[in-house]
């Protein structure tokens, strides 16, 4: 059975488009049906750091579990640069994070912000219930 997943990608380096684009390439090979929202820059969220995030919402069609599906996602992340010891400095190289699979909804919190919004609203995505 095929369900559908919505992740939404972040990265706040210096080479934050690059990375995006690299994980468009990565998730295109693995979900060819992958539909992406527009690109989006904009102001970091609960960290020190001042350095703009760009972002971007996709949504897929797979026959893979969620949890097989997270790993597919920090696989990209990892070979994108992401490490542990960025974290502590601020550093998002990748982030790439399930926010619905199916009607289930993964990052309640996530789907409140104004960017995930437009995206969902974009690739025409309904939220199940009333987690928005």
């Amino acid at each position: 059975m095929m369900t559908l997943y919505t992740i939404c990608l972040g990265s706040n380096s210096r080479c934050r488009h690059r990375n995006l684009a690299f994980a468009r390439r990565c998730l295109a090979a693995a979900f060819p049906d992958i539909r992406f929202a527009r690109e989006e820059d904009t102001q970091p969220l609960m960290l020190g750091r001042k350095a703009l995030f760009a972002n971007q919402v996709a949504c897929f069609h797979s026959p893979l579990e969620a949890g097989d599906i997270r790993l597919c996602l920090k696989s990209i992340e990892w070979q994108a640069g992401r490490r542990p010891n960025d974290k502590p400095h601020e550093i998002v190289r990748l982030d790439i994070d399930l926010l619905l699979a199916g009607a289930s909804v993964c990052k309640p919190g996530d789907l409140k912000r104004d960017y995930v919004c437009r995206g969902l609203k974009e690739l025409g995505i309904e939220v199940p219930g009333s987690a928005v």
